[in-house]
């Protein structure tokens, strides 16, 4: 995709320069990727790839937080079991215990059972290079099916990673060495940041393979990815991972819609994959009927749940990783970036 057609599908109301708080500009896509059930399980495309995910994802970081290394696996394992095949993960997560702890349950042949993601933080080649062979090594694997580029919160992200020396470098002779299948990127901020980077990977000639965002019944009306990402990442074939889809919890606590309610309505938008935090076999439980009973919502029964979390969501008040810095962990940790070489 070149510079002008990337452009082309902005609106006046979602440019590289400012997205408003409130964007109504756009309406939320709602078509799905092609999919399939088998059992009680959905699986979805991923993008333009052959690959097939879980409707469900299960996330990296809830499963460093259990004070026992043997209940995390346990957990993992029971829910490959239920057909989630998609694993989240990074390699900053709990200082690398959250990998260590997936490493270990994915033995005994259940590596070959999933579709395993990490990221990296690294904004350098040599920091990403360092962080993608400590990824493999946690994760007691030679490849890694998915390797993201971690939390692009800052409009300067994208400089880094396509700097000459910068992580791409890195990340691209992973890939041709084998060690990564696909390529992609997340981010909690600020859907502009994304905006930036799809538009220098169209300038560099690039395609992500997968682009993960916040998707909940609150973003659609403040900072909206779902209004202004999906568009153009569904343009360029780049897969939409979904997550915070209870907006890391908030949405219990706003008291406008039910989880079953805020699960589908991730799950009703474009994903491939809804990755949740699964701390708990109740969770887990509560998550699987989901998908369970999972029907996609109209375009009425959409408006009509958006219309509930309106007046909550306005401000942002109950999406934090947009307006806070709690979730910023490479911001708490800048040496995670790696420092820039001499010129660059």
């Amino acid at each position: 995709m070149k510079r002008r057609e990337f452009l082309g599908t902005m609106t006046a109301t979602a440019t590289l320069t400012m997205i408003p708080a409130t964007s109504e500009a756009q309406e939320i896509p709602l078509t799905r990727p092609k999919e399939t059930t088998r059992g009680d399980m959905r699986y979805r495309q991923l993008g333009s790839t052959k690959e097939e995910v879980s409707l469900l994802g299960m996330g990296g970081f809830h499963i460093g937080t259990l004070k026992e290394e043997k209940d995390s696996i346990n957990l993992i394992r029971t829910a490959i079991d239920a057909g989630v095949n998609f694993m989240d993960n990074c390699w900053d997560y709990h200082d690398g215990v959250s990998e260590i702890r997936m490493g270990k349950a994915l033995q005994d042949g259940y590596r070959k059972k999933v579709f395993l993601m990490s990221k990296i933080d690294g904004q350098t080649k040599k920091a990403a290079a360092e962080q993608i062979d400590e990824s493999l090594k946690r994760l007691q694997t030679d490849v890694i099916d998915l390797m993201q580029f971690h939390e692009m919160i800052r409009l300067e992200d994208p400089d880094r990673i396509f700097a000459k020396g910068g992580a791409m470098e890195a990340m691209q002779e992973a890939k041709k060495a084998g060690k990564v299948r696909y390529i992609g990127f997340t981010g909690h901020k600020d859907p502009t940041v994304h905006l930036r980077m799809l538009e220098f990977a169209a300038e560099h000639q690039f395609k992500f393979d997968t682009v993960q965002m916040p998707l909940n019944v609150m973003d659609a009306h403040f900072r909206s990815f779902a209004k202004n990402v999906i568009p153009v990442a569904l343009k360029a074939g780049t897969g939409v991972l979904g997550m915070k889809s209870l907006a890391s919890g908030a949405v219990v606590t706003s008291k406008t819609v039910s989880v079953v309610e805020a699960l589908h309505y991730a799950m009703t938008l474009p994903t491939s994959t809804v990755i949740t935090g699964i701390d708990s076999s109740k969770v887990l439980q509560q998550n699987l009927e989901a998908v369970k009973t999972f029907k996609p919502l109209s375009e009425e029964e959409v408006k009509a749940l958006l219309a509930k979390t309106a007046t909550a969501a306005a401000k942002g008040e109950f999406e934090r990783f947009k307006t806070g810095n709690g979730f910023d962990g490479t911001a708490k940790n800048p040496k995670w970036l790696g420092e820039p070489d001499a010129g660059s």
